[in-house]
C-alpha cells in the first residue's frame, strides 16, 4: 500500500502544479454556486407566492430537499460528466505520450499498484471536488431545515457516482496515448451510461428493466431521494471494480506486446 500512496501523491502533487486543478475546480464551483443560488431563488419565489395565496396544503409540499438539492445534485453530476474526462485524460495516456509508460511497467511496482495508486490520486481531487460544494448544503442549514439524512444519502450518491467516472476514464485512458482520444472516449461511455435508460418505457418489460439497471443515474437517483438501497451500492462497486479491472488488464497487455 506504500507505493500505492506514493503514486497518489504523486498525481495529486502533478494536478495542482498544473493550470488543470485550479481551472476545473473554478469552472465546477461557478457552475454549481449558478445553479445553488437559481434554484434556491426559484424556491423563495414560489413560496412567496404561495403564502400570499394562503395555500396550506401547497405549502406542505414545499421543501428544500426537492427543489433545491435534488436537481442541484443532479445538475452536478451532468458537470461532472464533462469534467472528469478532463481530469483522468491525462492518468495513463500522458506516461505513454511521455515515454515513462515502460518505465513504470519495467519497475519493481506491480501493475496492480500504478493503476490502483493513479485512481486514488484522481479519485481524491475529484473527492475535494464534491466536498466543497459541501458549502451549499451548510448554507441551507444554517438558514432553512433540509431534511440532513436526505442530503447525506445525495450527496454519497454523488461521490459514488465521481468515482464510477473516474474508474471509466482511468479505462479509457489506458488504450491511448492521445489525451484528447482519452478524453472523448470517456465523455462518450460516460454519456451512454447516463442516458441509457431513456428508452426503458418503449423497450418492453424485460430490456427496459435492464437498460435501467445498466444506467448511472437510475441508482444515483434513488439515494438523491434518501434512499440507500444494496443493490445501488453493489452496482457502484460493480462499474468501479469491473473498470480497474479492465484497466488492469488493458496496462498488463503492453508487455506482451
Amino acid at each position: 500500500m506504500r507505493n500505492v500512496f506514493t503514486i497518489a501523491s504523486r498525481e495529486i502533487r502533478s494536478y495542482f502544479v498544473s493550470p488543470i486543478a485550479y481551472v476545473v475546480l473554478t469552472g465546477f464551483l461557478l457552475l454549481g454556486g449558478w445553479f445553488f443560488f437559481n434554484l434556491l431563488a426559484r424556491f423563495n419565489m414560489l413560496l412567496t407566492i404561495y403564502s400570499a395565496q394562503q395555500n396550506p396544503q401547497v405549502l406542505e409540499r414545499l421543501n428544500l430537499n426537492e427543489f433545491v438539492i435534488a436537481p442541484l445534485l443532479h445538475n452536478l453530476s451532468v458537470i461532472l460528466v464533462i469534467l472528469v474526462p478532463v481530469i483522468t485524460m491525462r492518468s495513463l495516456a500522458e506516461e505513454k505520450k511521455a515515454g515513462t509508460y515502460e518505465l513504470l511497467l519495467t519497475s519493481p511496482l506491480r501493475i496492480s499498484e500504478i493503476v490502483l495508486g493513479k485512481f486514488l490520486g484522481a479519485f481524491l481531487f475529484v473527492a475535494i471536488m464534491v466536498a466543497t460544494t459541501g458549502v451549499y448544503a451548510l448554507i441551507l442549514m444554517l438558514y432553512g431545515n433540509p431534511e440532513m439524512g436526505v442530503v447525506l444519502a445525495g450527496y454519497l450518491g454523488l461521490l459514488l457516482l465521481a468515482t464510477s467516472f473516474v474508474a471509466i476514464g482511468m479505462l479509457t485512458s489506458s488504450f491511448t496515448e492521445n489525451q484528447i482520444i482519452a478524453a472523448v472516449s470517456c465523455l462518450v461511455s460516460l454519456l451512454l451510461l447516463y442516458v441509457i435508460a431513456w428508452p426503458a418505457d418503449n423497450a418492453g418489460e424485460t430490456m427496459g428493466a435492464i437498460l435501467r439497471y445498466l444506467s448511472l443515474t437510475e441508482h444515483f437517483a434513488q439515494m438523491v431521494k434518501g434512499v440507500i438501497d444494496t443493490k445501488d451500492l453493489v452496482y457502484f462497486a460493480t462499474v468501479i471494480v469491473l473498470a480497474l479491472f479492465l484497466t488492469h488488464r488493458s496496462v498488463e497487455s503492453i508487455r506482451w506486446r
